[in-house]
């Protein structure tokens, strides 16, 4: 990698990283993006976030993790539309330090090697399994089980990213064996 385009990172990354986020090791961010969280956001090693994309929330994003352009991961109860005599623009939001809708707290649970879709948007509350994927354009209100393909709004399995479970335990061996990644527990169907 160039020296320019090191430094362009490291600056966009500055940028980008906002309050309670913590980054792994060989996190890339796209330009535009924007990472925030009212408490804490973890996003784990060698996690892609793609160009002009929105994240604010609490929650974890997985190791190996490839998000396409202009997602959004946000809270579902940001704003607590339910005060009245309020405007939802005056109304309390999550920022605020006696922020108090969403109570127990949403976050969001993005397992390892999952792709989420160009457009996507994730809301609080959601898990998605490790080595799930979504697919562009999809609103993932409920939570999406381990190397299901979801689509649609709201996002719903439309198939398997491998048709057995034989495949699944091969893939993660593999990544284990040759390429050293680990995968936090075997899943099988």
């Amino acid at each position: 990698m160039s020296l320019a385009k090191t430094i362009f990172q490291k600056v966009n990354a500055i940028y980008a990283v906002r309050r309670g986020v913590q980054l792994g090791e060989r996190v890339h961010i796209g330009i535009g993006s924007i990472l925030q969280a009212p408490a804490s956001l973890r996003v784990e090693d060698d996690v892609y976030i793609g160009k002009f994309c929105t994240i604010e929330c609490d929650g974890r994003i997985g190791a190996h993790t490839m998000i396409a352009n202009t997602v959004g991961i946000i809270g579902r109860l940001d704003h607590d539309y339910r005060v009245v005599g309020k405007t939802i623009r005056k109304a309390p939001h999550v920022w605020d330090a006696d922020h108090r809708v969403g109570e127990p707290k949403l976050v969001v649970d993005i397992g390892e090697d999952v792709w989420i879709g160009y457009g996507a948007i994730v809301l609080s509350g959601t898990k998605i399994g490790r080595g799930a994927i979504v697919a562009a354009g999809s609103v993932v209100s409920k939570d999406i089980a381990p190397y299901d393909i979801a689509a649609g709004v709201p996002a719903q399995s439309i198939g398997r990213r491998f048709p057995s479970d034989d495949l699944i335990h091969e893939h993660e061996s593999q990544l284990l064996h040759e390429h050293g990644i680990p995968m936090s527990v075997p899943v099988y169907s």
